[in-house]
C-alpha cells in the first residue's frame, strides 16, 4: 500500500511539474501582445516623466517608472497623415507617398499594396482593433478594416474637419463616426472620444486574453478643437487642454489595468507617443515642447521630437532614460522580430530597435542617420548629437497665440481653401507666418532649443551631415534642390 501511494505521489508531482514546464515553455513561445497608445498634438513637455509640473499624469509617469523612457524618439513628419502612414508602413513617408494631412476632399489613402503593422500581426494569428482617428484615407478601401484590423471605431480624419474648425466651418460636412465599416453617428459628442475608445479598447483587451493581440489607439484629444468630459473638466492647474491630457492619462491607466486584470503584463508591450508636436498657435488649448525649437508643421525639434515611453515588465528595464535617436519607423521592424512576423517585401526605412528597447549595454540608435521632410522638402538631418537644417521656408505663429480654440490673428486671417494643403495654405488658416532659415547646424546635446548655429565653426561636420542625407534625397526626392526620387511608391486611388 504504502509503495502505491508513493508511487502516486511521484506520479502527481511529475505531472505538476510536466504541466508547469510546459505553461513557461507556451508562455515564452507565444508572441508578445503589442499595444500603441497614440495622442494627437501632444507637446514634448505635457506629461509629468517629461517635465510637466501642472499637468498631472500619474498613469503616464507610472509608466516610465515601470518602462524605459525616450528622450530622442521622433515621428518621420510633423504632421497626421504623413506621421501615421511612417508609423504603419516602417517607412519615411514620402517613400510611401504620404505627405501633409488628408480631409474629406482626398481621394487618396494609403495605397493597397502596403503591408501595414496589423496586417503583419494578422498573419502571425493575431486579433487586431483600431479606436481612435485612422486618417489614412476616407474611402472605403481605405478603412481599417481594409488594412488588417479586425475592429474599428472612430473618425477616418481630424476632429477639426468639421464644425469646429475655426476658420472653414461652413465648407465643413458633419464629421462621421464609424464603427467598423459603417457610419453610426454624425457630429458625436467629442467631449466622450476618450471615454468610448477607452471602453472599446478594454473590452477588446479582456476578449482577446487568451491569444496574442494588436491594439492600436490614436486618440482624437488633444487635437483642436479640444473637449474633456465632465468628470474632468475643471481638473487640472493647466486648464481646459490640462484637463483633456489629464483625461488621457486616465486612459492610459484603464489600459494598464486591464492587462494587469488580465494577468498578460508580462506578455505586453506597451508604448506611448504623439504623432506630432503642439499646435503652438491655439495658445492656451495647445501643448508645450519646451526646451525645444518651436511645433508642429515644422522639422525643428518641436514639430519631430515625441515623447515616448515603452513598458514590458521583465523585458524592458524599469526606470531607464534612453537618448539614443530614434524614430516610429523602427517599431514595424522590431515589433516583426519580437512576433516573428515576416517583414514587408517592399523597402522600408526602418531598424530593429530592439537593444535598444532592452537596454543592452552599449546599444545605440540603428540608425548612422535621421531625415526630417517637411512636404515633398528634405529639411533637416541629424546624426548623434548634430542636426543639419538646409535652407527651407518654415511656419511660425503669427504674433500673440490665441485663446480659447482661436487661432493667433483670428478675425484678421485670409484663410485659404482646404485643398491648399502647403505651408503658405496652412498658414493662411491656422495664424502662422512663413519664415525662412539658412543653412544651420545645431549640437542637440548642448542647445536642444536649435538657437545657436554653429555651421561655421564645424564645416566638417556639415559636409558630413550632407552626405549623409544625400542618399535619402536621390532616393525620395527633395522639392528643395529639384530631385525627383527614384523610389517613391504612389498613394492609393479612389475610384
Amino acid at each position: 500500500m504504502f509503495g502505491t501511494a508513493c508511487h502516486d505521489g511521484v506520479m502527481r508531482l511529475l505531472s505538476a511539474l510536466l504541466f508547469i514546464i510546459s505553461a513557461v515553455s507556451a508562455a515564452e513561445t507565444r508572441p508578445p501582445n503589442v499595444v500603441i497608445i497614440l495622442v494627437d498634438d501632444l507637446g514634448y513637455s505635457d506629461v509629468g516623466c517629461f517635465g510637466n509640473t501642472q499637468i498631472k499624469t500619474p498613469n503616464i509617469d507610472r509608466m516610465a517608472g515601470e518602462g524605459t523612457k525616450f528622450t530622442s524618439f521622433y515621428v518621420a513628419q510633423a504632421v497626421c497623415s504623413a506621421s501615421r502612414a511612417a508609423l504603419m508602413t516602417g517607412c519615411y513617408a514620402n517613400r510611401v507617398g504620404m505627405q501633409g494631412a488628408l480631409n474629406h476632399t482626398s481621394k487618396e489613402g494609403i495605397h493597397p499594396e502596403e503591408r501595414l503593422l496589423p496586417e503583419m500581426c494578422k498573419e502571425r494569428g493575431y486579433a487586431t482593433g483600431a479606436f481612435g482617428k485612422w486618417h489614412l484615407g476616407t474611402y472605403p478601401m481605405f478603412n481599417p478594416l481594409k488594412n488588417g484590423f479586425d475592429e474599428f471605431l472612430g473618425i477616418p480624419y481630424s476632429n477639426d474637419n468639421s464644425k469646429f474648425h475655426p476658420s472653414l466651418a461652413q465648407e465643413m460636412p458633419p464629421l462621421p463616426f464609424y464603427d467598423g465599416l459603417k457610419i453610426i453617428e454624425t457630429d458625436p459628442d467629442q467631449s466622450q472620444f476618450t471615454r468610448r475608445f477607452t471602453e472599446r479598447a478594454v473590452t477588446f483587451i479582456e476578449s482577446n486574453k487568451g491569444k496574442p493581440f494588436f491594439l492600436y489607439v490614436p486618440h482624437v484629444m488633444p487635437h483642436v478643437p479640444i473637449f474633456a468630459s465632465d468628470a474632468f473638466r475643471g481638473r487640472s492647474a493647466a486648464g481646459l487642454y490640462g484637463d483633456v491630457v489629464q483625461e488621457i492619462d486616465w486612459s492610459v491607466g484603464k489600459i494598464l489595468d486591464a492587462i494587469q486584470r488580465c494577468g498578460i503584463e508580462r506578455e505586453t508591450l506597451v508604448v506611448f507617443f504623439s504623432d506630432n508636436g503642439p499646435f503652438l498657435s491655439y495658445g492656451n488649448h495647445a501643448g508645450s515642447a519646451k526646451p525645444l525649437r518651436e511645433g508642429k508643421l515644422t522639422t525643428f525639434e518641436g514639430g519631430v521630437r515625441s515623447p515616448f515611453i515603452a513598458r514590458w515588465p521583465g523585458r524592458v528595464p524599469a526606470g531607464q532614460v534612453c537618448d539614443e535617436p530614434v524614430m516610429e519607423i523602427d517599431l514595424l521592424p522590431t515589433i516583426a522580430g519580437l512576433t516573428g512576423a515576416k517583414p514587408p517585401e517592399r523597402k522600408i526605412d526602418g531598424r530593429n530597435m530592439i537593444d535598444l528597447l532592452e537596454g543592452r549595454p552599449n546599444a545605440k540608435s540603428p540608425h548612422e542617420a535621421l531625415v526630417f521632410y517637411g512636404g515633398s522638402e528634405l529639411q533637416a538631418v541629424r546624426s548623434g548629437e548634430w542636426k543639419l537644417h538646409f535652407p527651407h521656408p518654415y511656419i511660425t505663429v503669427d504674433g500673440e497665440p490665441g485663446r480659447d480654440g482661436k487661432p493667433a490673428k483670428f478675425g484678421q486671417m485670409k484663410p485659404k481653401s482646404i485643398t491648399q494643403s502647403g505651408i503658405a495654405g496652412i498658414a493662411s488658416r491656422h495664424g502662422y507666418r512663413v519664415e525662412d532659415i539658412g543653412l544651420s547646424l545645431f549640437n542637440l546635446k548642448e542647445d536642444p532649443g536649435e538657437s545657436r548655429n554653429v555651421a561655421q565653426e564645424h564645416p566638417e561636420i556639415v559636409e558630413r551631415l550632407k552626405k549623409l542625407a544625400e542618399t535619402t534625397r536621390q532616393e525620395l526626392g527633395d522639392d528643395l534642390q529639384g530631385v525627383k526620387g527614384s523610389e517613391n511608391r504612389p498613394l492609393g486611388m479612389a475610384p
